[in-house]
């Protein structure tokens, strides 16, 4: 699918939600994180045309709350695109206020240069207990806006909500509903008009599984891409101090 990819919210479960991203402590620190998964999910969406993915980060964390990163993941997007890999940087702060958690940054995504169509996105993410929301809007792209689309800052958004509990014996459990709309997310995504994303996760020390599904419709629900299918992730990760 030609034009289609991400930030974890703060419950841990959101990563299999499709936000590929790590948001670090407070710990001033280095750290690392590789992990493989049997299909990229971003914003219920594949990525990798429901294939495996591998993908790996850097992060740094200060004692203040300021926190920087980086991560990379394999991408395809269909035979005969130019879209190989994925590579996010981002920063932010993170802090705790009258017992909400904020965190308030920036996330640049960068593909191959073919595909010219590397964004810009701000995010505000707030949790209380195991609930999160989190709204991420489009602030600039090097993509070219076709005949009656809006690709200027504010125009395509995404918001969702989450929420995290344990089970027992370190198993968690993760419920996540998100929407997106907006010219550029119909561009790149392939879809036809705004639409939901809605998983269920488990999760236990670095093994995860998701069943994710949403209504989408288009291209983005067609051929190897399925978005309008239930889908079925397994993955494991593992995080290092450095």
């Amino acid at each position: 699918m030609q034009n289609m990819p991400k930030l974890k919210s703060f419950a841990a479960l959101t990563a299999l939600a499709g936000c590929a991203l790590a948001a670090p402590s407070f710990a001033g620190d280095l750290t690392a994180n590789a992990s493989v998964t049997s299909n990229y999910i971003w914003r219920g969406l594949t990525q990798t045309e429901n294939e495996s993915a591998v993908q790996g980060g850097i992060d740094y964390a200060a004692d203040s709350g300021f926190y920087v990163g980086t991560w990379v993941s394999n991408v395809n997007y269909g035979a005969g695109d130019v879209y190989s890999y994925e590579h996010d940087v981002y920063g932010g702060y993170a802090f705790d206020a009258g017992g909400v958690s904020w965190d308030i940054g920036l996330l640049y995504y960068n593909y191959d240069k073919e595909a010219e169509f590397d964004f810009l996105e701000g995010y505000v993410t707030m949790g209380l207990g195991g609930f999160s929301l989190g709204a991420w809007v489009l602030l600039d792209t090097e993509a070219d806006e076709g005949a009656g689309q809006d690709f200027g800052a504010g125009s395509t958004y995404y918001v969702s909500a989450d929420y995290g509990f344990e089970v027992g014996d370190g198993i968690e459990i993760g419920l996540h509903v998100g929407y997106h709309d907006g010219d550029f997310a119909e561009a790149f995504n392939g879809t036809d008009d705004g639409y939901f994303d809605y998983n269920v996760s488990l999760s236990k020390g670095g093994f995860g599984f998701m069943i994710s599904d949403t209504n989408a419709g288009g291209p983005a629900a067609e051929g190897g891409y399925d978005n309008d299918q239930v889908k079925f992730v397994v993955s494991y990760s593992v995080d290092v101090d450095l």
